[in-house]
């Protein structure tokens, strides 16, 4: 971090050297004057407080005083990015590129990135799936789509109001433009019927025979208000030869919307009959490992339809919490108890779930007997198509396999779901899918998730791990956070004022 301040602490030499001259007696009116000229440079430049910036942005990423004399080449990679993002924000650049920078960061680091750079005097580029991130950060949002880059201006949901508007303007376009394509081909099937029409009619089927071959290359909405000399001369060649009535109708009729719309995953989440509605309780719980405690969660009781998340710092023994609620830890003491009629199912952030040796398709069948074409279909619900279903799971990346992971849990009719970070690896349209399928979901639902966007929209109640304890919070997140003051004050995603451009 220092480094970044090379030439301050350069001056800050220089300063010292003065002082230690005028220390042995050297009171000049020439070693004054530049004492003077140096110390007004220094302070000018932040030299008084370099150090305490240093110290904020090293504590906010995470970075204890044990951590900061400790050599980089013993850091992890997630270290290692913190350190790197660390001292880019003390360098301030006039841009500030950031891929991903949330990841590796715990909660608290990432609500302190927010604040910081909600204040930042420069320009940011930012790519993030962190949707809560982007809601209090951004101002503009570009979009890459199969149509190129599309450019939002607002945050995360501006943009998705916008889309969405944008996405049914170009349906409404497309059905527009079908119609009256549909409704010329009328005319002139009812002009060649007619002989003092039949010219006119003609005229009219080389038009829509021109108009179709620019389609063809271009896309329906892609030659709207295109002059024909500018659509090139491999449209001028396709429209030489005018069609029939009969390949008119047909290609009017292979017209396909636009495909605006990144592909979806179709995710449904059924649940098995409901339970009673005392769904999860513990007694007096502690949960760890033999000589290593890591938390009480004492007593707590989820009830049927409620979502729990479960939130706290990274090693808190979160996940080890969920494991014990599963039985696959035994509790250092106290119970652990689901209600009747209860069929629990569980996604784990490791995805330890899936035999690593198997294909996708062959991990599928190997749960359910499926004949192979229901199968495929499937798995392409999940986007899974074509030869991907071959791959072994070895070689998915992390997004295809937490896709797989959820293609799987769904497979499970539980009405009752323990989530381990489940958007993890996942794209913002995948996240998006999965959020709806968990609104929807009838049952019950213990999270586990850095997601603030996702904890918003569906948690009911916070359980917060803080200082070993479990500490419980009825309400949604923006609620706890306002209430409890845990998070940096920013308002629920959508209200918050945006960064404000700076044309100095």
């Amino acid at each position: 971090m220092l480094t970044v301040f090379a030439g301050l602490r350069a001056q800050q030499d220089r300063l010292h050297a003065l002082e230690a001259a005028m220390t042995a007696g050297d009171h000049s009116a020439a070693i004054l004057e530049r004492y003077g000229e140096e110390q007004a440079q220094f302070d000018q430049a932040g030299g008084y407080d370099y150090e305490l910036r240093i110290q904020q942005t090293l504590t906010g990423l995470g970075f204890g005083r044990a951590d900061w004399e400790q050599p980089l080449s013993t850091l992890s990679g997630g270290q290692k990015t913190r350190a790197l993002l660390a001292r880019l924000l003390l360098e301030q650049p006039d841009l500030l590129v950031l891929d991903e920078p949330t990841n590796h960061l715990d909660a608290q680091a990432v609500e302190w990135l927010e604040h910081t750079l909600y204040l930042w005097p420069g320009a940011l580029l930012v790519v993030s799936h962190d949707r809560w991130f982007l809601d209090n950060v951004v101002d503009t949002i570009w979009e890459m789509s199969r149509a190129g880059l599309e450019v939002y201006s607002g945050n995360y949901s501006a943009y998705l109001r916008q889309r969405q508007e944008r996405w049914e303007r170009q349906q409404a376009l497309f059905e527009a433009a079908k119609e009256k394509l549909v409704n010329e081909l009328e005319f002139i099937k009812h002009g060649y019927a007619r002989e003092s029409t039949h010219n006119i009619a003609q005229g009219k089927l080389r038009r829509l025979s021109r108009d179709l071959a620019a389609i063809e290359h271009v896309g329906l909405l892609g030659m709207q208000g295109v002059p024909w000399l500018r659509l090139g001369s491999e449209v001028h060649a396709a429209a030489a030869r005018p069609l029939t009535i009969s390949e008119a109708a047909q290609q009017i009729r292979a017209l396909k919307p636009p495909r605006t719309r990144p592909p979806q995953l179709r995710l449904s989440l059924p649940s098995a009959q409901a339970g009673g509605p005392h769904v999860l309780r513990t007694h007096k719980l502690r949960v760890g490992y033999p000589g290593k405690p890591l938390l009480e969660a004492g007593d707590v009781d989820l009830l049927r339809g409620e979502c729990a998340a479960l939130i706290g710092p990274n090693g808190s023994g979160k996940t080890t919490l969920l494991r014990t609620l599963l039985g696959e830890l035994p509790p250092l003491s106290g119970t652990v108890s689901f209600g009747p009629k209860h069929k629990v199912g569980y996604f784990a952030q490791a995805h330890d779930g899936l035999d690593p040796e198997r294909t996708v398709l062959a991990e599928l069948l190997w749960r359910r007997s499926l004949s192979e074409e229901k199968a495929r279909a499937y798995l392409a619900q999940y986007l899974f198509q074509y030869d991907d279903v071959f791959k072994r799971i070895s070689a998915l990346s992390g997004g295809e396999r937490g896709r797989l992971a959820l293609a799987m849990l769904a497979l499970e009719g539980a009405n009752v779901l323990l989530l381990d970070e489940p958007t993890n690896h996942l794209d913002i349209n995948a996240q998006e899918e999965l959020q709806s399928a968990l609104e929807s979901f009838p049952g019950t639902i213990l999270l586990v998730s850095h997601d603030r966007y996702l904890v918003e929209r569906l948690a009911t109640q916070i359980w917060l791990v803080e200082g070993k304890k479990l500490r419980v919070f009825r309400g949604r997140y923006s609620e706890f956070v306002a209430n409890t003051g845990e998070a940096l004050k920013s308002s629920e995603p959508g209200k918050k004022k945006a960064r404000q451009p700076s044309l100095a």
